[in-house]
């Protein structure tokens, strides 16, 4: 009579065996998941590149744009200044109010960057709260 191999299934399937297997087969699973989200994030990273590229050639474009309406601008303004003036007062004046315009928006941007407002204060107030609760639980089992 041939000998036959065990079954998997079997209740006679010895308990180390079943754990080789167990670790096998999840050193397996963990090996392809992270195969699959490797690739998924090289994906995603491709995408991102041509996303970036995209923003900073419409970037790039919209800032021509903005150059040529500044040129429109201080053409404009040239037809209302003494002619002897347009050619310097007109430039001069534009630039200043975008340079203004400039300011007020760095300035806005360098207030939102402080220090303070980049601080997680309802992260840091629940962690005090967590603290206060912990304190007096121990507190209370203490004089328990």
């Amino acid at each position: 009579m041939a000998a036959t191999a065990p079954n998997p299934q079997s209740p006679s399937r010895s308990l180390v065996g079943l754990f080789s297997d167990l670790f096998r087969e999840t050193s397996t699973l963990v090996h392809e998941e992270a195969q699959l989200a490797k690739a998924e994030i090289s994906e995603k990273v491709s995408q991102l590149g041509s996303g970036v590229a995209s923003i900073a050639a419409g970037g790039a474009i919209l800032f021509a744009g903005f150059i040529v309406l500044l040129f429109a601008a201080v053409n404009a303004l040239a037809m209302f200044l003494p002619p002897e003036h347009a050619a310097w007062l007109a430039p001069l004046i534009v630039g200043l109010i975008v340079m203004l315009a400039g300011y007020i928006a760095l300035s806005k941007g360098r207030r939102e960057f402080k220090a303070e407002s980049l601080k997680p204060s309802r992260t840091m107030e629940s962690l005090r709260r967590d603290t206060e609760m912990v304190r007096g639980h121990l507190h209370t089992s203490r004089s328990a």
